[in-house]
């Protein structure tokens, strides 16, 4: 287990050995765990967002989660 990325809007833990990311919108208390090719796209499409030399604002930021909203339907619990 990693933490991929963690700002006040989303939390990005990545499983390297099972080739997966669990992505939680802090918005909405809710994510998914997302496997496979679908991992390794999102995974791509959050370096190319966070690699830019100004820091990313919450616009570019919901821009990006809009394709991946619709997975997102589990309730995020915190202990």
């Amino acid at each position: 287990m990693h933490i991929m990325f963690n700002n006040p809007l989303v939390y990005v833990v990545e499983y390297a050995g099972l080739e997966a990311v669990e992505v939680i919108d802090k918005r909405i208390g809710r994510g998914a765990l997302i496997r496979d090719d679908a991992a390794r796209r999102f995974r791509e499409e959050l370096k190319e967002l966070v690699d830019h030399d100004e820091e990313v604002g919450p616009e570019e930021f919901d821009a990006f989660m809009v394709p991946w909203e619709a997975l997102l339907t589990q309730p995020a619990i915190y202990h």
